[in-house]
């Protein structure tokens, strides 16, 4: 029994774990796959200005600067101050730059404009035609750094966070919910304090439907409906920083205008197409040309730059009943909150729908708020000055720096993604060897991770980066896994680092063509023939055929000889 029980572990829910843990509640966590399983890990890692909804839609632009600023000091080791631009092309609308400016100015979002040559200096990839710019204070942050510090200050205060924890069904009792059932995974990914393989009723108080665009699924479970119509968006990544600042095309709602830089790497998005299914719809080349083609209209080195992988995210917009309307983009992106008892007769349970990671503390907030009040619980909100850990002390960063002789590229970064943790985990016994050398990530954070997240080498993944570079796992992979031993057996190991080359794959297959098709080839090469994946015969006897990936050649891709599409090879290497 707990008090509440959240379902969905991205931004929002880990958020809402995090502030009834604070306000002294018990509080359990269950979330389908990892943590940022959903929408939140599938997002370009802009955090917003506000500057993007400054004339559609100024409430939401007044939230987002609101929290930006927030989140600067609250989660500042997620967050990387690139600053943004909007930047207008010569056929870009001069009137809707003005409005922009305007629009930021009302919204009290901070602005300087920029001529074409002064933007220039500031990001000299920008297309020389480029005539004018709004510089803004868009941010990057770390989506998967933000929900695993929400996640674990929820549990030090108590709070139990289970992974690989679906829910089958919605426990409904004399016309109230009771609670869930869920089914635990019998992956390699654990979940906390339940044993694999099993499934297992949870009573709580009051359950909060935190899942985003499959809110609708819960919903269902439970009886009443949730009108969510998820509206799929792809994001590519790019092998290099292009640019060093978030560049936006400074034009109304459109596909393929903006550029992320987040680590090492810019993202580039995105489109905005309605689906049915947030776990099944088509995954289209399209989308992927698209970006490309459109966005080296701001950045023209894009056209020559190596595409590393492509994702497809599912937006979980809302569109309250009576709406009825027909295009996508023209829903807003605010949030709602739904609360069952009043709206369906279903007292025990709250939905959380729509909105965007900038302002998931604010949503948290609310339906914290909410909660509470529906338990005669008082206790105020306090997450807007208690920092995440990582960033609770992160002016001691500096120190940690000299302390540790951390002056190399590869100890700057892993100092600066662990932020005030940095002293516990870096602080080894003997040698701390780079394992990950695309993104700088050592044996010590690695080890730091198996210990939080278990054997799930895709846990351990997004929370140190490991295995998200250039190589995309080609020489980091089998390093992971070595990392499991002793602690865990030899099938297990093997079981987690299958799903990782797996989940490297997947992404890769819509940017295979001319040195990412090389790279794709010869991570094969190492994954398959030096670790002996295609002969196991254990592997066999699972039907797996790595044979059944043939790189070929850039001429052989679909589509190659329309500006070099990418090959589809399918699901993975099965």
């Amino acid at each position: 029994m707990t008090d509440v029980l959240v379902v969905g572990g991205g931004s929002t829910g880990t958020g809402v774990a995090r502030d009834l843990a604070l306000r002294g509640l018990d509080v359990t966590l269950v979330e389908k796959g990892n943590l940022t399983h959903g929408t939140t890990g599938r997002m370009h890692g802009l955090l917003h200005s506000g500057g993007r909804y400054a004339v559609s839609d100024r409430a939401s632009a007044e939230e987002c600067i609101v929290e930006n600023r927030m989140l600067r000091e609250i989660a500042s080791h997620c967050v990387e101050e690139t600053g943004g631009l909007f930047v207008k092309r010569p056929e870009d609308s001069e009137s809707y730059f003005e409005e922009k400016l305007a629009g930021c100015e009302a919204c009290d979002i901070p602005t300087e404009v920029l001529s074409g040559r002064e933007a220039r200096e500031l990001e000299p990839y920008l297309a020389r035609d480029v005539d004018r710019a709004i510089r803004i204070p868009d941010a990057a942050i770390d989506p998967f750094r933000l929900c695993v510090a929400n996640a674990a200050a929820a549990r030090r205060r108590g709070a139990r966070i289970a992974t690989h924890a679906e829910v089958t069904d919605v426990l409904v009792e004399a016309g109230e919910v009771v609670g869930v059932e869920v089914r635990h995974d019998s992956g390699p990914g654990k979940a906390d304090g339940a044993p694999a393989s099993t499934t297992e009723r949870i009573e709580a108080d009051h359950v909060v439907n935190a899942t985003g665009a499959w809110a609708g699924r819960i919903g269902e479970m439970a009886g009443v409906d949730v009108a969510v119509r998820p509206s799929k968006g792809v994001m590519t990544v790019m092998n290099t920083r292009q640019v060093d600042t978030v560049v936006n095309r400074c034009k109304p709602k459109g596909d393929a205008d903006i550029v992320v830089p987040h680590e090492t790497a810019c993202i580039l998005g995105t489109t905005d197409v309605e689906v049915d299914d947030p776990e099944d719809y088509p995954e289209e080349q399209w989308e992927v040309d698209l970006m490309i083609e459109e966005l080296a209209k701001l950045v023209p080195i894009l056209a020559e730059a190596r595409t590393l992988r492509s994702f497809w995210g599912v937006r979980p917009l809302y569109e309250p009943p009576g709406t009825g309307t027909a295009d996508p983009t023209d829903i807003t992106r605010d949030y709602f909150l739904l609360d069952h008892a009043d709206r369906d007769a279903l007292p025990g349970m709250t939905s959380i729908v729509g909105g965007k990671l900038t302002t998931y503390r604010m949503m948290a907030e609310e339906i914290s708020d909410h909660v509470c009040d529906k338990l005669g619980v008082r206790a105020d909100c306090t997450t807007a000055d208690v920092p995440l850990p990582g960033s609770d002390d992160i002016g001691v960063l500096e120190e940690y720096m000299d302390e540790f002789g951390l002056r190399s590229p590869v100890a700057r970064r892993s100092a600066q993604r662990l932020g005030s943790r940095a002293d516990d985990v870096l602080d080894v016994d003997g040698l701390n060897p780079v394992v990950c050398e695309c993104e700088a990530v050592t044996r010590a954070e690695l080890r730091d991770a198996v210990d939080d997240a278990g054997p799930d080498l895709n846990a351990v993944r997004l929370r140190t980066r490991a295995s998200m570079g250039n190589c995309q796992g080609g020489f980091c992979c089998h390093r992971m896994a070595a990392e499991l031993s002793p602690e865990y057996d030899e099938p297990t190991a093997r079981e987690a680092l299958d799903e990782l080359y797996q989940e490297r794959w997947k992404g890769q297959r819509h940017a295979l063509w001319g040195e990412q098709l090389s790279q794709a080839a010869l991570n094969r090469m190492l994954h398959a023939t030096t670790m002996n994946r295609d002969g196991d015969p254990a592997r066999l006897d699972e039907g797996v055929d790595f044979d059944a990936f043939d790189a070929g050649s850039p001429e052989d891709a679909p589509g190659a000889a329309d500006d070099g599409a990418a090959a589809d090879g399918g699901d993975g290497w099965r």
